[in-house]
Order: C-alpha cells, then structure tokens, then sequence
C-alpha cells in the first residue's frame, strides 16, 4: 500500500528523525531519499508500525510529536502493554531531560565532563535496565556527587562529532511535560508512562515526586524511581 504516490507524500515527512540507523542509513533524511525509490522498505524503520489499512492513515510514527497519539495507539506499547501518559520534552530542549548517575561517579571528574559535552552510556540495572545504549547532550553537572542532567538525543551528534563514554549508569529521575494522559496526574503517585522519543516505544514505570498543573491543561513533572517493564 506503501507504493501509492500520495501516501509515500505522508509517510516520508513522518520519519521519526531520530537518526539511530537501524534501518541502515545514517540519517532519516538519507532514508527518505532510499524510500521515494524503494517504498517498500519502509519496514525498516523500526518507530513505524502499521496501524490502519485505510490510505489515509497508513502509519503511527511513534516517535512524531503530534496530537492524539495515545489514543492511536490504545494506550498501549509496542508490547502492547497499557500506560497512562505520554512524556514530552521541553519545547527548547533537544530531547528528554534525564538524571544519571554513573556506576563510577568519579569518572564524572576524572573525564572532565561539563556543559555542552556530547555523551553516552546504557542505563542498567533495577533504574531501567534499558538494553539501548544512550547518547545524549550535557546540561548540568555535579563533580562532587558525580550527577549529571543531559538531554537524550539520537546517535547522529556521537557519530559526527565524537563523545565521551560514561559508561554504565543509574537513572535517577526524567523531567518533561505530559500532553497527553488518560489519567489525573497526582504528586506521590507511581504511573506507567510512553516516553515519546524512546527508541524502543517501551512504558516505563515511575514515581511523579513533583508536578506542575500548566494553563493549556497539561503538566510539568519530575519523574523518579524507575523502571522499564
């Protein structure tokens, strides 16, 4: 179905921009290209699952920000696991914003690590256990403690420009924006969640320890105590 010309239209800009490779080419963009001449190969991309066989809605780009998401996809992951919300980023931030804390806090010093650094590690253990390794960009530091706050972004930056490995970490809370709930969000409440740019479309679990009630509805919130699954 893939093969109509104007369905092709729509299905190229909605690439998730993520730039993680794993449909063989190093950009979306270089992909998009691939697709106007092979369409088929659209499988490829592991953020797009068939949803609907109408034409006019060929695909959910799990990783797109638009509206109404949650209810497209039934409030459940690509496991088809139920959540309640989905975590947005910041509107001037390049991703999601993550508290880590590396299984050696003293490499956060002896590597330097500072502002504007490109980074990466795997989030591992009972935090996350997220099999992924993270590539994302340095925000805020804490040599003493060995804490760090980055932006998770995709593999295109560490690819081009370098990185530093952190290696195995801890993730102690996300911070975001909620759009989209089929919930109320309450202060002390643990909730499963749809981090919208995870690369694997997994819920996670966590702890909403701080909560913001916003004018447009929606809600800021501080998210701690997680775990994949």
């Amino acid at each position: 179905m893939f093969k109509e010309n104007n369905v092709l239209t729509e299905v190229v800009p909605a690439l998730p921009g993520l730039d993680c490779g794993a449909c063989g080419f190093r950009t979306c963009t270089l992909f998009g290209d691939h697709l106007l001449k092979t369409p088929a190969d659209l499988k490829l991309c592991i953020h797009i699952e068939s949803r609907k066989p109408q034409l006019t809605d060929p695909v959910a780009c799990l990783s797109c920000h638009h509206a109404g998401l949650g209810e497209k996809l039934g409030w459940k992951d690509n496991l088809q696991r139920e959540f309640d919300f989905i975590l947005d980023s910041f509107d001037n931030e390049p991703g999601p914003r993550e508290t880590i804390l590396p299984y050696n806090p003293a490499l956060v010093k002896d590597l330097g690590v500072k502002k504007d650094d490109i980074m990466i590690g795997r989030p591992m253990g009972m935090s996350c256990g997220c099999p992924v390794t993270h590539c994302g960009i340095v925000t805020w530091v804490d040599a003493r403690n060995g804490v760090i706050n980055w932006c998770v972004t995709g593999p295109l930056k560490p690819r081009l420009q370098g990185f530093i490995d952190i290696g195995y970490y801890v993730a102690q809370g996300y911070e975001g924006l909620i759009k989209e709930t089929n919930k109320e969000i309450k202060l002390g409440m643990r909730y499963w969640f749809l981090p919208r740019r995870c690369m694997l479309q997994w819920r996670h679990s966590g702890l909403v320890n701080a909560v913001t009630k916003l004018k447009d509805g929606g809600y800021k919130v501080r998210i701690e105590g997680l775990f994949i699954g």
